[in-house]
Parts: structure tokens; sequence; C-alpha cells
């Protein structure tokens, strides 16, 4: 199993994230200088001394689900945690994070048994109950407990050629770009550069300001996924982003309510694009945000800028991207980091 497929299959629900944490914390004290987790989980690694400081995060926490309620009959009502579309939710395998995996598979009442106007509603999702095989609470209650933080059934493999799926691609794939840029750092490079693996962004982006308070860096970059809209129902308007054609260097996010990327160090980072040759996109976001939202009002201010990973079914049980471009991104971060080390 490579690393992407390790990080893709580990577990991490926002606040619940140690089991992507700790392979996390493991890949980084290979090739960093000093790998530690904060008070908040967050897994902070450092190569390098001298200025500039550098920050690059990426979220280790995925979206998912806490069991809320067990019933006398043994099924479970879940919370969701981050956002995900009750559409996608009905006949998702899952695991619940109990006393061991416990397999379970999210139900509704049969559509069999709805009114013609029942029929044409979306199911909410606490309209829907988690079916474990339970043959009653007492049951239920030797393997689960309220509280137990559920993710989707881990899955990960090839569609065609370069194009991979895989659960919590938001924002593994960022995680893995992360390891990746810091063993290919020289040592001798003068700057010093932080990899973060923040927690919970997908509540709120709590990590990220935590982390950036710590380290308060001179410039920071966000490491993430953004929304590809190669797909049916999807104009070039709405997104023009597509999965394969680089790697998505951010303007603005939520329509300016998120980071507006640093001017400077966002055109650093075109140029350097430019001069490597590494392919890029393009990236304004009506909606949506990353850690640099929060990374860039921390302190007096930390200019900012986000790589972005274009995916399809972000939030869904499994995303779609294209190899390329997070190899590109890992490039691009990469070289960008270079470039700020010489300006110094």
């Amino acid at each position: 199993m490579d690393l992407m497929e390790k990080l893709c299959r580990a577990s991490g629900v926002s606040g619940f994230e140690g089991g992507a944490s700790s392979l996390m914390m493991a890949e980084l004290k290979k090739c960093c200088d000093t790998v530690l987790e904060d008070n908040i989980g967050n897994i902070i690694a450092v190569k390098g001394s001298g200025k500039p400081v550098i920050k690059l995060a990426a979220h280790v926490d995925e979206v998912g689900f806490v069991v809320k309620h067990i019933t006398k009959e043994g099924y479970l009502y879940f919370v969701k945690v981050g956002g995900i579309d009750d559409r996608i939710l009905l006949d998702q395998r899952v695991i619940v994070k109990g006393r061991g995996d416990v397999v379970g598979i999210i139900g509704a009442k049969p559509p069999h048994m709805l009114s013609g106007s029942e029929r044409k509603k979306v199911v909410k999702h606490d309209e829907m109950f988690i079916d474990i095989g339970a043959k009653n609470k007492k049951d239920a209650e030797k393997r689960v407990s309220v509280g137990d933080p559920i993710v989707f059934e881990p899955n990960y493999g090839v569609l065609n050629g370069k194009i991979f799926y895989g659960k919590a691609v938001d924002d593994r794939i960022g995680c893995y770009a992360l390891i990746e840029i810091m063993k290919k750092i020289p040592k001798n490079l003068g700057c010093t550069v932080y990899a973060v693996a923040t927690t919970q962004e997908e509540v709120g982006l709590k990590g990220a300001r935590v982390a950036a308070y710590r380290i308060n860096p001179d410039f920071a970059i966000a490491v993430d996924t953004t929304l590809a809209g190669d797909m049916p129902g999807v104009t070039e308007k709405e997104s023009d982003l597509k999965i394969g054609k680089g790697p998505a260097i951010t303007i603005l996010e939520a329509s300016g309510r998120g980071v507006i990327s640093h001017p400077k160090l966002r055109s650093l980072m075109e140029k350097t694009a430019k001069a490597k040759k590494i392919p890029v996109q393009i990236d304004v976001l009506e909606g949506g945000m990353t850690d640099a939202a929060i990374i860039y009002m921390t302190r007096e201010g930390i200019p900012s800028t986000v790589v972005s990973i274009p995916t399809r079914y972000i939030h869904g049980s499994s995303g779609v991207f294209h190899m390329d471009d997070v190899e590109n991104s890992v490039k691009l971060v990469l070289e960008t980091i270079k470039a700020l080390a010489k300006k110094k």
C-alpha cells in the first residue's frame, strides 16, 4: 500500500483525527528536523533554520459523522461533522470507530412506503439511521457508544491511467503533498519551513488558527482541494477548473469572505510556475474556504495564498483527482519556497 492510499484509508473525522495524524507524524519524522503534536492535535514539523519562516498547511481531518442516539432496536442516529450533502448518504457503507471498526449501512424508510409528495423530497440526514446488524440497544452498546466518530468506508483505487479515487481526498492529497515537499527541501536552503497537518479545518479552521499564532510565519501557503468543474451539469462559467490541467492558484475564496491571496506572494507563485513550466489554473471561489482564510488574519497579518488541487465529488465518500496535479502542486510549492528563500 503506497503512502497516498494509506492516507486516504486512514480515519480522521474532525476532532477525532488520531489515525490520520499518527500517520502524518510518522512520515514527517522521516524527513524533518523536529515534529510535535500541539494542544489541539496539529502535527507541526520543522525543517531548516533562518529567515524567512514559511508555513505550509494541509488539513488532516475529514468530514464524517458522530453517533447521536441508539434506539431500543439497536439502530444509530447520527449528526454530520462538516458539510456533507444529504443526497449522497442513503445506502452508503460506513465505519463506526467504536470498540473496533464496526461496519454499518445508512438506511431510511423504503420509498415503497412513502407518499407521492414524500418521494419528491430529499431525505434529510436526521431521518436516516445506521444499521449495524444489532439485535437491540444492549447488543449495539457492546460495540458502539454515543459520541463515537463515523467515517465513510475506506476506499482507494485507479479509475483510468493517472485518475484516482479515494475516501477523504479532501485533504489527504494535500497532506501527501506536504510530506513530499518536506522530503525535497534542501537542508541548506537557509530558511525555516514548517509543515502543519491541521485539525478541525472542516468545522471552522480551528487548528490553523492555533498553529499560525504559535509559529507566526513570514509567509503561508495552504495546500488543499478545490471544486473541479469538468462534469455534467456544471458550466464553464460556474467552474472552468479541470483535473489533469495543473494545480490552481487561488485569487480569492467565498467571494472574498475567505482568503484574498496576498498579491506579491501570488504574483511570485505565478511567475515561478511560468519560469519552471509548471501548468497551473486560476481559482476564483464563490463558496468554500481553506486554512489560509484564518492564517492570513493571525497576529499582525500573514501574507498567504493557496495551492489547490482540482477534485470531483469533494465531501463525498469518494473524491476523484489526477495524480499529475498532485505532483505539480509539490513542484509549485517547492519552487515558490526556493524563490522566497532567495528574496531575503
